[in-house]
């Protein structure tokens, strides 16, 4: 993935992330970051990882079995935690976490009143005369944000956040209306969208769902009364096979079918345990990943988060091994909590924080929140940022702190510069707002000491 357009479904209000915006970062200038991220398929991650653990003779792969208990070792000073399967062997873990309940770690979070679709989509590959598909795009509609993340040139996944009854209408109906809906969320205003989410909640509460045709139909109506182009890349009519539009690089391709047996859903939820590693009782045991945390999948960090724990637990354990310590002591396991607890909650924090911030629809918070993007869609270096604390780049070939902040302070400067004089106007036009408040509020303040 090369580049990443964001945008506001009711302002339209766009931010880019891209591999140019990484430039300040560059050790020397022959180098140069082909890709700020990799998209793979999840049974494809997964047939890698049981390949590399099939060919190291020190690991056994055990699967279709599952937790009975954990005990824990009966000897002096305290032993390890047994874990009992259903065949008496040792397992894995997962989000409804054993050893996390074992060690009596508690854990704080919520519900989101929102359902996450997943699919894999087809569509045409990108003419000649376009840049190829290793663009990510996402619009954050009031209902939640809509991701679509290219795979191959002809085909991509995506990740449709919206509310529960609206997700399990959406998956209910005919899979050509199920692609429209794609299309559409991409394109139509957030007013048609509404009502096009009515017509399809009405059609399956009454039980007979919404023929593809008469979507499409009433998908053609609502651009023509928006006043889109027909030869626009926001009209689900365009010519795809010709020159493309253009505004054709604002917006994903086309979907022109969903694959079979790919599309899903699952609920979304915020959960963070109190702690890592557990304490008397539930001593020598450690939480990675999501029986750790739980995060809204808008940014998606969710793996990067488990990936990182992997990371730091190993240079734990490892670094116990070649110091000859017990890597089952909390006094080995405390550098990884240290170095992966405030890191996950802040970037949970953050994909919160956005969430709750892109589901207002008040004109005050549309305004606040488009202004800003618009703002920092111009600072280069604090995307660049924003990229390496979402890692954009290996650990390994990370500046330093100190790196960080002199290349922030070097080109954040001119950015901010040529982003002030963009916004000037804006801001002489709130001052003059406020000024004319002010000015009201004091005459009314004489006016009444009058009466």
């Amino acid at each position: 993935m090369s580049s990443l357009q964001i945008w506001d479904g009711l302002s339209d209000a766009r931010i880019t992330f891209s591999t140019h915006d990484d430039s300040s970062w560059e050790t020397s200038r022959a180098e140069s970051l082909s890709q700020m991220a990799r998209l793979t398929e999840n049974l494809n991650l997964q047939r890698a990882l049981l390949r590399q653990l099939h060919s190291t003779s020190a690991v056994e792969v055990i699967d279709k079995v599952k937790v009975e208990s954990i005990q824990r070792e009966d000897r002096e000073g305290g032993g390890w935690p047994l874990v009992h399967l259903s065949d008496g062997r040792v397992g894995a873990d997962g989000f409804n976490s054993p050893v996390r309940a074992y060690a009596g770690i508690e854990s704080y979070g919520w519900a989101y009143d929102t359902t996450a679709i997943v699919a894999t989509l087809s569509h045409h590959a990108r003419p000649s005369f376009q840049a190829p598909n290793t663009v990510a795009y996402q619009r954050f509609l009031p209902t939640g944000p809509i991701a679509f993340l290219p795979l191959s040139p002809t085909t991509s996944s995506m990740v449709w956040s919206t509310k529960p009854h609206l997700a399990k209408a959406l998956l209910s109906s005919d899979p050509a209306v199920l692609t429209s809906m794609i299309n559409a969320a991409f394109r139509l205003p957030d007013v048609s969208l509404r009502y096009l989410h009515n017509a399809i909640l009405e059609a399956a509460s009454s039980g007979a769902p919404l023929d593809a045709q008469q979507l499409q139909q009433e998908i053609a109506w609502r651009e023509r009364s928006h006043g889109i182009d027909a030869r626009s890349a926001y009209s689900l009519a365009a010519d795809v096979t010709g020159v493309p539009p253009a505004d054709a690089d604002s917006l994903p391709p086309l979907v022109t079918s969903i694959q079979p047996g790919t599309a899903a859903s699952f609920p979304l939820r915020f959960n963070h345990a109190d702690e890592y590693i557990g304490d008397g009782a539930g001593a020598r045991t450690v939480l990675v990943g999501d029986a750790a945390h739980t995060i809204h999948p808008l940014a998606g960090q969710g793996l990067n988060m488990g990936l990182g724990d992997v990371e730091a637990l190993f240079r734990c354990v490892n670094q116990a091994v070649l110091t000859g310590g017990d890597i089952g002591s909390r006094t080995a396991l405390l550098p990884y909590t240290r170095a992966r607890y405030f890191e996950n909650h802040k970037i949970m924090a953050a994909c919160d924080k956005l969430h709750k911030l892109y589901s207002a629809t008040a004109e005050p918070i549309v305004w606040a929140r488009s202004v800003g993007v618009e703002v920092l869609n111009e600072l280069d270096s604090v995307k660049a940022a924003m990229m390496l604390s979402a890692g954009s780049r290996p650990s390994s070939t990370r500046p330093s702190g100190a790196q960080l902040g002199a290349n922030i302070t070097a080109t954040g400067l001119e950015n901010l510069a040529r982003g002030i004089s963009g916004v000037r106007t804006l801001t002489e036009g709130v001052a003059n707002i406020a000024g004319a408040g002010v000015q009201r509020l004091l005459q009314g303040v004489i006016d009444s000491q009058r009466r």
